[in-house]
């Protein structure tokens, strides 16, 4: 799952549904076959941790998701734009979030 391209949040609903990035952390350790246990130690994070995550009973700050699509070779902007939906999805606040890469 590496997304290069702009991912709209309308292309994200379209392909996955509401995408959280609990959900997304799943599909990325169900895609490599990995245990929790496994995957919590590749991000450098606790399987209770990660199990919060992916229940969607806590979400990392920005710069560990930053960390985390580093260590997935991933998009930062794309795990960015999935955690802001999650903070303005938990305040009930009907915006969308699209991040794109600064050019130079």
């Amino acid at each position: 799952m590496n997304i290069k391209n702009k991912y709209t949040l309308e292309n994200l609903i379209e392909d996955f549904g509401d995408m959280t990035f609990g959900r997304m952390l799943k599909n990325f350790r169900n895609i490599s076959g990995d245990t929790q246990k496994n995957f919590a130690e590749r991000l450098g994070i606790s399987p209770q941790r990660l199990n919060d995550f992916e229940k969607g009973r806590r979400l990392p700050d920005i710069k560990s998701a930053v960390f985390f699509a580093r260590k997935l070779r991933d998009s930062e902007a794309f795990f960015i734009q999935i955690l802001f939906q999650d903070y303005l999805r938990m305040e009930k606040l009907k915006l969308n979030v699209l991040i794109s890469k600064k050019s130079a």
